[in-house]
């Protein structure tokens, strides 16, 4: 990596949102700080944290993502709409100054791999799994069929990292926790968890509903 391991970084935080390394996220920068800091960007090296704001604890996550901006349009009135893409993980060891926008001194987080090759590969099999029952028991329930994508990463630490910002429901609930965990193989079971789980209640329910469907058509005969 070229990056030094410590470095000074502007700041995002953002209500409710966990940017995850390889994905896109669109923003609207309309605050003056915020305008502020995306020129601070663009003059710079085109980089800066999104970190999740709890807003109702008023609390700023200790770990972020650093985002690069890959697209940025500036509107007449100075607000701007920019595309980017998030890249390594940080934490948050100090607030450097908090005007006119929040610098903080960040450590990069990288993931370790605890567990063999063949055992990382048979968990990375059984969450794909599980991933495809969810994805078609969903699709069976809302009468609408649907795939996993064509491009679904099936290395270990990118599908953890793709799961964890695409996959909806009991999922969600659990990004920054999963954005938090710096081992490939802990971030993949907690994630198996909980699509199993999800896998689960959906079953149940395309049951209940293919029985009423069976009661509905024995009546109507």
């Amino acid at each position: 990596m070229t990056d030094l391991a410590v470095r000074e970084l502007p700041l995002f935080p953002l209500p409710d949102v966990v940017l995850f390394p390889q994905e896109v996220l669109p923003l609207h920068i309309f605050e003056p700080r915020y305008r502020m800091m995306l020129r601070t960007a663009m003059s710079e090296d085109r980089r800066f944290g999104v970190v999740r704001w709890d807003p109702q604890n008023k609390r700023m996550a200790e770990v972020g993502c650093c985002a690069e901006i890959l697209h940025c349009q500036v509107q007449d009135d100075d607000r701007s709409n920019i595309v980017t893409m998030g890249q390594q993980r940080f934490r948050v060891l100090d607030i450097v100054r908090d005007t006119p926008f929040r610098v903080g001194m960040v450590s990069w987080i990288e993931d370790t791999v605890s567990e063999s090759h063949e055992e990382l590969e048979t968990l990375t099999s059984d969450v794909i799994r599980a991933l495809r029952d969810v994805v078609d028991l969903t699709g069976k329930l809302i009468g609408k069929p649907s795939s996993l994508p064509a491009d679904l990463p099936d290395l270990p630490r990118e599908l953890s990292f793709w799961i964890g910002a695409h996959l909806g429901g009991p999922v969600a609930d659990h990004q920054q926790a999963l954005l938090e965990i710096t081992d490939t193989g802990e971030r993949l079971r907690q994630e198996y968890e909980l699509l199993d789980q999800t896998r689960r209640q959906l079953a149940a329910r395309t049951v209940l509903k293919d029985t009423f469907s069976s009661l509905g058509g024995d009546d109507e005969a």
